[in-house]
């Protein structure tokens, strides 16, 4: 058995440049890590516009330091 490796919180790497966005292909600004083990990047645009569905289902982010997420506050402490 493999075991699955878990970041601590604040270790995942911010979005890269070319990282575009899941829904609409433009710049991404944030990635989220979902409880299942997948990851999701938004632009800044669907990253706020979704903000109360995508705290639901992540366990981490990291957002683009320019960029600020207001699903930010939503997320338990240890996120970011």
């Amino acid at each position: 058995m493999t075991p699955t490796l878990t970041p601590p919180a604040g270790s995942l790497a911010g979005t890269a440049a070319d990282e575009r966005c899941d829904r609409c292909n433009a710049a991404g600004k944030l990635r989220l890590t979902l409880a299942g083990g997948g990851e999701l990047v938004f632009c800044g645009h669907h990253a706020n516009r979704y903000a109360e569905d995508l705290v639901k289902i992540a366990v981490q982010f990291s957002a683009e330091p320019e960029f600020v997420w207001r699903g930010a506050d939503m997320m338990p402490s240890n996120s970011n």
